[in-house]
């Protein structure tokens, strides 16, 4: 009996894999660009479904804003899906 190829431990996503993503802006529409830690942790998510996308900014949605983004665009791939959304209070 011969096993299927198993996959590996651990491979980088593929923008195929994770299509989902906020474009961080300021109040005028343009992008902020955060830097260092800020934009690892922030700048750069990607989400494997809209739900999972929607859930991640509704829990760091004012730390966002602390850091300056003053409105958030979701996009499917290049796809823009909804926004400019607000982030005050």
């Amino acid at each position: 009996m011969t096993l299927p190829e198993q996959p590996a431990p651990y491979r980088p996503s593929a923008p195929a894999d994770n299509p989902w993503h906020w474009r961080l802006e300021d109040a005028s529409g343009a992008e902020v660009a955060l830097s260092g830690p800020d934009a690892e942790e922030y700048a750069d998510q990607a989400f494997p479904s809209q739900g999972d996308a929607e859930s991640w900014i509704g829990e760091i949605w004012s730390e966002l804003a602390d850091l300056g983004v003053a409105q958030v665009t979701l996009f499917e791939v290049d796809r823009e899906v909804y926004g400019p959304m607000s982030l005050s209070a």
